[in-house]
């Protein structure tokens, strides 16, 4: 691959991973709209990790808080708050490794990768968005977050699978809907990304790493590193937006791009 090309992916993965417009959806669509390459799976695990460390650096302390809690759980302290952040982040990320290796054996993950799908998703969970922000109370706040709250938006989160959903945009979506406040919604979306993000890479590494190779490494690194400041700068511009403006303007974005996606796939 080019640097140019890599640029490209790491970039795509890195500004949309935490915004609520679908990266899986803009990665599938590059190939199919530019003429380019698929970047492969090594590239697509290198960019993986690059937005993870950043949302690991960005959220250290709820991360630390998770880690202690972790802790906590093993030893059989699940009174404290940080056993039940890590016990809630645990929870929300069951049903999305189900239902991943459930579309992973049944092959229905390979097939739902089209322009007309994407188009769809867009467009219909970006107006799912714009009802859930606009008509959600904003009486909780991160403290609040239970158990309950954790399994719906892992179930929620699941359904991200499907590309273009975005998994922060169904995650947001499902905190506004109980009620959360935008920007701990946004917060809790982005914890919820950290076990799921690495699981993902995980099973993608896996796969890769018998047939990964000297370029291969070097170009992931470039990748990664990339995405990481992409990821990090895009994360950092949605939580300090989100202190005084909605989840409008990625809503108009989505629609937008899910009615062209949708003209040209039926034309």
């Amino acid at each position: 691959m080019t640097l140019f090309h890599l640029f490209i992916v790491a970039v795509i993965q890195g500004l949309t991973e935490f915004l609520p417009i679908s990266s899986s959806g803009h990665l599938i669509l590059l190939p199919q709209l530019t003429g380019m390459a698929d970047q492969g799976q090594v590239i697509d695990v290198a960019v993986h990790v690059g937005t993870l460390g950043a949302v690991v650096l960005y959220f250290w302390r709820d991360v630390r808080a998770a880690i202690i809690g972790t802790g906590h759980l093993v030893t059989g302290r699940n009174g404290s708050a940080e056993s039940r952040l890590a016990l809630g982040l645990i929870l929300a990320t069951i049903p999305v490794i189900l239902f991943g290796l459930a579309l992973k054996l049944t092959g229905l993950d390979d097939s739902l990768r089209s322009m007309t799908v994407i188009g769809w998703t867009m467009l219909i969970f970006g107006i799912v968005l714009y009802w859930a922000d606009q008509n959600g109370a904003e009486t909780l706040e991160a403290r609040d977050w239970n158990l309950k709250h954790a399994l719906i938006m892992g179930l929620w989160q699941a359904i991200a699978l499907i590309p273009g959903t975005s998994r922060s945009g169904i995650t947001i979506t499902a905190a506004r809907y109980l009620g959360f406040e935008r920007h701990d919604a946004a917060r809790l979306s982005m914890l919820m990304s950290i076990p799921t993000i690495l699981a993902s890479g995980v099973l993608l590494g896996a796969e890769v790493i018998a047939t990964a190779d000297a370029e291969a490494a070097r170009n992931g690194a470039i990748a990664a590193a990339m995405a990481f400041v992409a990821a990090l700068a895009a994360l950092t511009f949605m939580m300090r937006l989100l202190r005084s403006v909605s989840f409008t303007p990625y809503v108009i974005y989505r629609v937008i791009l899910g009615v062209i996606l949708l003209v040209i796939a039926y034309t």
